[in-house]
Parts: C-alpha cells; sequence; structure tokens
C-alpha cells in the first residue's frame, strides 16, 4: 500500500506489541549496506491501544528509537499487523490494467471481510493462474481504514512521512527468504499474539495467514499446567522448550498441545497449498520470531511437516561490519519486519 512512489531515502519501522525496530539501509539491488538499527521496548497496552494519549506515548517511544539508530530521514515504510489485514490470492480473466482494476473493486466486497467502503484495498498481478490457463492471479490485501489512518495520522503528527504500509508478513518473507531462489518456500514467523505464516513460489506470496497461537500461548500452557507465575513460566519455555528429556520432560508436556494447535494450522496450509499448486513440494521452512529459539522446536517442526527446517536470518541480504556480526545474529529473529520494510524498492 504505498502512498508515495520514486524515494529512495527512507527507514522500515516496526511497530510491535512488546518492541519497536527500525532499519535503515543504503545502496540499489537485491544486496544492501546496513546504515542505522535500534530497538526498544514498549508497553504493550500502549502498543495496542487507540486512545490518544497512548498513542502520544508511543510516538514519543518510536521518536526516541529512531534518534538512537541516528536515523536522519523523516521517510518511513511502515508495518501492519498481519492480524489487521486481509490477505487472499484470487483468480482473475485477463483483462487491461484499467478494466482489471474495475473488476476488482467490483468484486471486492464479496471477497473481502469487512466492507469495501470502510477499507483500503492494494493488489497486484502475480502470475499465471495454476488452475485455469485464461485466468492470472492476484493478491488482494486488506486493511480497515480507520487502523490505516489512525497510524497515518499518529506518524505525521510526529513529523514523519509515510511512504508506504506494508503487512508485517511480506516484509518478514522478502527478508528472510533467498531473493534468487524460484521453488516454494515457507516463512513461520511465530510472534508474542499470533505467528504469521506465508508460503511463496518466485518471491511472490501464495498463501499468507496469521494463526492466533504465539509464544504467550505457549507460556501461558506452562503456567497453567505445572501451577508457575509467568517469570518461572518464560525461563523454563526458553530453556528447556520441547527436549523431552529436560526436568522429566515436564515443560514439553505442559507446552505440547498448545504447540500442536500451531502445528496443525502448518499442517492444515501445506495442504490447501498443494490443493491449489499441486504436489510441487515446499524446499524449506524459515523460522523466525520467538519460536527460532525454543529449544527443539525447528526439529520438532522438521518431523511433523517433513520440510526441511532453517532459522531464519533477517540480514541474509545485507551488508555489515564483521564486527557487528555476533550481536546482529543474536536479533535477527526479531529484525524481519524493519529489515523487509526497508528493503522495499519504491
Amino acid at each position: 500500500m504505498s502512498i508515495l512512489s520514486g524515494v529512495s531515502n527512507f527507514f522500515g519501522l516496526d511497530i510491535g506489541t512488546s518492541a519497536i525496530r527500525v532499519v535503515e539501509l543504503k545502496g540499489k539491488g537485491p544486496v544492501k549496506t546496513l546504515s542505522a538499527y535500534a530497538q526498544g521496548p514498549v508497553d504493550e497496552k500502549i502498543a495496542l491501544s487507540d486512545a490518544k494519549a497512548d498513542q502520544q506515548r508511543l510516538v514519543q517511544v518510536i521518536k526516541d528509537i529512531v534518534k538512537q539508530a541516528g536515523i536522519s530521514t523523516h521517510n518511513v515504510a511502515v508495518g501492519l499487523p498481519s492480524s489487521r489485514v486481509f490477505t487472499t490470492v484470487v483468480d482473475f480473466e485477463r483483462l487491461g490494467s484499467d478494466e482489471l482494476a474495475k473488476t476488482i473493486r467490483y468484486q471486492a466486497e464479496s471477497l473481502i471481510p469487512t466492507p469495501i467502503s470502510d477499507s483500503k484495498i492494494d493488489w497486484a498481478v502475480i502470475g499465471d493462474s495454476p488452475k485455469d490457463t485464461t485466468k492470472v492471479e492476484i493478491l488482494l490485501t486488506s486493511v480497515p481504514n480507520n487502523f490505516v489512518e489512525n497510524r497515518l495520522d499518529m506518524l505525521e503528527e510526529a513529523g514523519f512521512n509515510v511512504i508506504a504500509f506494508e503487512p508485517d508478513s511480506m516484509a518478514v518473507m522478502r527478508s528472510t527468504i533467498p531473493f534468487d531462489t524460484t521453488a516454494p518456500q515457507m516463512v513461520l514467523d511465530v510472534g508474542n499474539k499470533a505467528t504469521d505464516l506465508v508460503i511463496s513460489v518466485g518471491g511472490a506470496p501464495r498463501l499468507s495467514r496469521s494463526i492466533p497461537t504465539g509464544i504467550d500461548a505457549i507460556v501461558r500452557s506452562a503456567m497453567q499446567n505445572l501451577s508457575i507465575d509467568q517469570k518461572q513460566a518464560n525461563q523454563f519455555v526458553f530453556k528447556f522448550g520441547l527436549g523431552k528429556d529436560k526436568l522429566e520432560g515436564q515443560i514439553y508436556n505442559a507446552i505440547i498441545s498448545t504447540v500442536d494447535l500451531l502445528m496443525a494450522e502448518v499442517e492444515k496450509s501445506v495442504k490447501f497449498f498443494h490443493t491449489r499448486y499441486g504436489d510441487v513440494p515446499i524446499e524449506k521452512i524459515y523460522v523466525t520470531g520467538g519460536a527460532s529459539v525454543l529449544p527443539e522446536f525447528p526439529l520438532y517442526l522438521n518431523s511433523k511437516s517433513g520440510i526441511s527446517v532453517e532459522i531464519g536470518n533477517a540480514w541474509r541480504n545485507i551488508n555489515f561490519p564483521v564486527s557487528k556480526q555476533n550481536e546482529l545474529l543474536s536479533i535477527s529473529n526479531h529484525f524481519g519486519v524493519a529489515v523487509g520494510l526497508a528493503e522495499r524498492i519504491e
């Protein structure tokens, strides 16, 4: 959802539920150079609130982090939480761009979950339909007007120039998947509140979902089943994870039912993908977000899905000083959205 094109100097802004992250890149082409980055915590109540006072607090946090990073430009590409965005892939007749735009607007009412008058809609042709050679595949996205307008007003009042909004899932796909691959790939970005799942082919998303199971739900399972507080549950989950041989398997047994809820959604998504695109195998699953550092989770995902699993690296296509390598890799699992936004080509 671009507002202004032709802007080359901008930074990516990821407004998460527990942290704000910013990234600025320099250069052109598929591999860019890291110019600036920073992150800082934000109170969940402020990040999710629509109240004016909370939004002013949120803006101040963003300003502080931008200043900390040393970013000078006011141009910004902003992520949209996937839970607020509806994304689907639909087949349309091959038409000229004007006719296609009219047809999509006409049919959007029956395709998106919110009234078209209350929604911002964006679309892109992503390829030939796998089902009908007379049609093309369209990636259609919509987001409620009030959410985007509130974000836009908040950031413009703070002096930022928003050049684009983009779903978090699209940004993390861009930063995590190798730019030169054509085989189907999946990104599984496990956040605190939800998990973004994207399957791409040739760099274009073919399936995008927001699954309402994240790290918070896994930690809650440990709290409830072991009768421990949140701090202790968090420590246990990230220390022992899905290790059956740790603490006599207590943590594994406490969280496995919630993890399997997520696994069931992954399996469902893979089946749906194959229903549309045939038996072409998904080459790899890139895991990022909180689950990428959950002990034994990648192995468990591999055993359940039968697909090769790799820990995602948000800095895969970025040049940076060798002296920064350890620091950047240690935070890579949380920077996928901010990096992907900064990698946009306007």
